[in-house]
């Protein structure tokens, strides 16, 4: 007899669905696009899961209907991105790459509409000590935008689960503010726990929330995959995560490529770190329950055999991997261009690397037969986009 518990196999199509949405500042506007081309698609998730411009994008899905959740991340969008002080915009890559880092030093003078603005005087000049000290710019601007962006009540009715992670600026510690999690303590989140989210120092300030400072989660971890996977191992899966840095890239040949190529690197390898990992664990439990399977009848009622039986039950989980990857003209610089032709670049890339793994939507029709975790990039072997990096 047979009792090593296997997990079903699975039609991952018909599993709970989770949208996960890494930091990556200017670039979020990707995650936006991809959003609109997901929900044409068919694919609502009942959670979205948050860091940094992740917190902010997710929070604006989950703080809205599905009528309006697109609508208001055009309006967020356009209204974060500035238009430029020349047209056309150039041609080429070495023209379009100082086009791009004269519009990045623009927004860095002078800030975001609705998101930052520099402090005045600078923070250099504010007393040691004071939360002006502390920051290039201010973040008020933000708060008022997520309160009219943001229905927060349906956030916390939990009409869709909404999880940002966020590191305390003295612990150290990664933190999710979690809709579900705060409900069963009478707890709501707020413009406050978005704002955390994504307080990149030395740019933005820690905010404070219940006497602990946080800083963007990104410092930490620049993916919420991992804490999905960890709160939820009763139901079964279907995780799309866009992710704003390639881990693959080619070899760089100056030094604004060199910075560019670190930074991908560096926001990219705990989101491979992470997949890794639970694929390990999954083949260490689907391993358990071969072996239990294989045990004489008379050890079933071991105490020991009855722990690991337990311990080896899971849920199934797929994880479709949607990568932006950079232009050969983009540099360390993309992540806060905020200019608006860098932003609907950025969006209809989303849209297209959603069309196109839509074609191979055949893997999540099916079941995951002996699988327990899979996962996908089916944009790797996606058409280049004119001036798309290669791979």
């Amino acid at each position: 007899m047979d009792h090593s518990n296997p997990a079903p196999a699975t039609t991952p199509a018909k599993a709970q669905r989770v949208l996960v949405l890494q930091g990556g500042g200017a670039l979020g506007s990707y995650q936006a696009g991809a959003f609109q081309a997901l929900c044409r698609s068919g694919f609502e998730p009942e959670w979205v899961a948050g860091i940094s411009i992740g917190a902010i994008n997710a929070a604006i899905i989950a703080g809205n209907g599905p009528e309006t959740r697109v609508d208001r991340l055009k309006e967020f969008w356009e209204m974060a991105s500035s238009p430029v002080p020349w047209n056309p915009v150039p041609t080429g890559d070495r023209a379009r790459s100082l086009f791009n880092e004269t519009s990045a030093a623009l927004i860095a003078t002078f800030g975001v509409p609705g998101f930052f603005t520099p402090r005045i005087p600078p923070a250099p000049l504010w007393p040691p000590g004071s939360p002006q000290s502390q920051s290039y710019y201010d973040t008020a601007p933000l708060r008022k935008t997520l309160e009219r962006l943001v229905d927060f009540d349906r956030v916390n009715d939990l009409k869709t689960r909404l999880s940002v992670g966020a590191v305390g600026v003295t612990s150290g510690n990664l933190k999710y503010f979690d809709s579900f999690e705060f409900r069963k303590h009478g707890k709501k989140i707020g413009p406050e726990h978005i704002m955390a989210s994504g307080a990149l120092p030395p740019g933005f300030p820690s905010v404070e929330i219940e006497g602990e400072h946080y800083w963007d989660g990104g410092i930490a971890s620049n993916t919420p995959l991992d804490y999905v996977l960890g709160h939820e191992t009763q139901r079964d899966l279907l995780i799309f995560q866009v992710d704003l840095f390639s881990a693959r890239g080619e070899l760089p040949t100056s030094l604004l490529e060199a910075a560019e190529r670190e930074k991908d690197i560096r926001y990219s390898s705990r989101t491979r770190i992470t997949t890794d990992k639970n694929k390990q664990i999954h083949n260490a439990r689907k391993a358990v329950r071969d072996l239990l399977g294989k045990l004489p009848d008379h050890l079933n009622n071991d105490p020991s055999v009855e722990f690991l039986r337990k311990a080896a039950k899971e849920n199934t989980v797929t994880v479709v991997h949607l990568i932006y990857k950079s232009k050969n003209y983009e540099t360390s610089s993309k992540d806060y261009d905020f200019s608006h032709v860098a932003m609907v670049e950025h969006w209809n890339a989303g849209v297209r690397d959603v069309h196109q793994s839509m074609r191979h939507k055949d893997v999540l029709e099916g079941p995951q037969s002996g699988e327990t975790m899979m996962a996908y990039d089916m944009t790797r072997d996606a058409p280049k986009s004119p001036g798309a990096k290669q791979e």
